[in-house]
């Protein structure tokens, strides 16, 4: 049977890189006695891919990771199991069971992610933060009422120019924090720096100090919802 793991992720472990998670995983798994299942030939390793993964420096309350189990455990003793286990700044959240089809895995079925992005006084800490701008909040509807939002998109393999406004679901902005829904998978891909940087060049602003909080990673219904990943889970009792 396949699980899903959703995880908090804060403090000074934001500052880890992606390997580092993984590998921080895979001792966890043994430490908490959960039964992982393993690849086979001559160098087994853990069957487990992370939804998503974090870039460095962004805080997280929805992060998710898909394994593989060899037998059942309950979705409660796994939480509490792993939680004794956890180094400060990795909380698991649940741990639900998935459909075995690989159609169901959390890298597959992402469709978007939110946000809230903070304002800093300085980029030395994510601490000590400022209220939203006014002139900020008031521009916000006439960022997204352009024809079109252009901006270089670096990948990988290339880079070229995109229209990010179609991949901006949602954008408002309160006196604490800006409010992001980004198209996020494989098919388009919208990292929230990209548009705070095309926002504020539309707003003719300098760069400015600004912290990353990913609030979860969703999947979409057939009837165009979108739902956090562990809802496409069911608990294991």
């Amino acid at each position: 049977m396949k699980a899903r793991i959703k995880f908090r992720k804060y403090g000074v472990l934001k500052f880890i890189g992606h390997l580092d998670v993984m590998r921080y995983f895979q001792k966890a798994m043994r430490r908490a006695d959960i039964p992982i299942a393993f690849t086979g030939g001559y160098s087994p390793h853990m069957i487990m891919s992370f939804a998503q993964p974090l870039g460095v420096g962004i805080t997280s309350d929805g992060e998710y990771l898909d394994i593989e189990l060899t037998e059942r455990i309950c979705s409660e003793k796994a939480v509490s199991q792993l939680n004794r286990v956890m180094a400060e700044g990795i909380d698991i959240v649940s741990f639900v069971e998935i459909p075995d089809d690989k159609k169901a895995s959390g890298m597959t079925v992402t469709a978007a992610a939110d946000y809230r992005v903070f304002l800093l006084e300085s980029g030395r800490s994510s601490d000590v933060r400022l209220c939203i701008p006014e002139k900020w909040r008031a521009g916000i509807p006439d960022f997204l009422n352009q024809e079109q939002a252009v901006v270089w998109k670096k990948t990988k393999k290339s880079e070229k120019e995109v229209d990010i406004l179609p991949m901006i679901y949602e954008m408002r902005a309160d006196a604490e924090s800006i409010y992001l829904l980004l198209a996020t998978g494989s098919e388009q891909n919208l990292k929230p720096d990209l548009v705070m940087e095309a926002f504020l060049n539309y707003m003719k602003e300098p760069a400015r100090p600004l912290h990353y909080h990913r609030l979860d990673i969703r999947a979409r219904k057939e009837d165009g919802t979108l739902v956090p990943l562990s809802d496409m889970g069911t608990e294991i009792l």
